[in-house]
């Protein structure tokens, strides 16, 4: 299922939760996490720059509770997860998209069962301007022709100037700057996928090898533009009200819309696992994901500029890790 249809099955979830990025209070049926004994040994991790940041103040976390564990990141993006949890090189793979078919297969050929997903987090991927940009919103057809050569989300023309998206003023006639992920980044594929309608993106995409850098680009070009999660959002940029066609109201990227499947660019974030069917987790990982779920995980989720999980999700990812009290893992 694709994530757009899982944001907007939670709908019901986005009632009274906040419109800005600062987001609302963690769901408070999310319980907190309690302390094990006997947790020690090497945790590696490898995969998505999206969710470095996050990676780290979890195993931060993770250490002040455990301080004999020892935890290794590696982000070079979301690509990189698969075949590590494949090779078993790493522990964990943090991705900002779902696994390809491809990589389901080639882990599924070496173990004889699929990977599993988590969902830890909910992340608006935002279309960032610089600050003084007087932008009100593009369509998503707009935002596709600004950075696509193919054009397949239904614009009649290409975008190359300010002027081309309905900008006036002095930027009017500007060349638009684009910036944007390499292919190694989930967040690349995510939005070829969402936001070019499987298209393919402008040879002059200057490509950044982080989701900071491609902000970091943008707060000093005025007529720049790029994509990224919203966790990186910085001062000296803006976002960019997306409408999903012409006409449409433009959408803000906050919690209440990207829950309830308004927001297009919404999507979970994600930390794959090897869990063999009908065995626990061990202890070192099994523990690190209880953390990452907990009221503590998501609130380091909150403070990164993310968007916490509803506990309905929270619950059901532990209850089909076995996790839950009282739970037995799905099979």
């Amino acid at each position: 299922m694709k994530l757009k249809r899982l944001m907007t099955a939670l709908t019901f979830l986005a009632a009274g939760v906040a419109t800005a990025h600062s987001f609302a209070a963690v769901d408070p049926a999310i319980k907190p996490y309690v302390k094990t004994s006997g947790v020690s040994g090497n945790l590696s991790s490898v995969g998505s720059d999206t969710l470095a940041n996050l990676m780290t103040l979890w195993a931060e976390a993770y250490k002040k509770e455990y301080p004999s564990v020892n935890i290794q990141i590696q982000a070079a993006g979301s690509s990189t997860a698969p075949p590590a949890l494949t090779e078993g090189t790493a522990n964990l793979g943090p991705m900002s998209r779902k696994m390809k078919d491809g990589e389901l297969s080639a882990f599924e050929q070496r173990h004889g069962y699929k990977p599993t997903a988590i969902p830890v987090a909910v992340d608006a991927l935002a279309v960032f301007v610089h600050k003084d940009n007087p932008i009100k919103g593009l369509t998503m057809a707009q935002v596709d022709a600004i950075f696509s050569v193919t054009r397949l989300c239904g614009a009649k023309a290409d975008a190359k100037t300010w002027a081309d998206v309905g900008v006036t003023g002095d930027l009017a006639g500007k060349p638009i700057q684009l910036f944007g992920r390499n292919s190694v980044s989930g967040t690349y594929g995510y939005f070829k996928e969402e936001a070019l309608c499987k298209g393919d993106f402008k040879a002059n995409v200057n490509e950044q090898p982080g989701s900071a850098s491609v902000v970091s680009s943008i707060s000093s070009s005025l007529n720049g533009i790029g994509y990224s999660g919203i966790g990186y959002k910085t001062s000296s940029v803006r976002t960019v009200p997306l409408a999903k066609k012409e006409g449409a109201e433009f959408v803000e990227d906050n919690e209440a819309n990207a829950l309830n499947g308004s927001y297009p660019l919404a999507r979970f974030l994600y930390v794959y696992v090897n869990k063999a069917p009908n065995k626990p987790l061990a202890p070192l990982e099994a523990e690190f994901i209880k953390l990452v779920l907990s009221r503590q995980g998501q609130e380091v989720v909150m403070k990164d500029g993310y968007i916490p999980l509803p506990s309905k999700v929270v619950t059901k990812a532990l209850t089909d890790l076995g996790l839950q009290e009282g739970a037995v893992a799905a099979k």
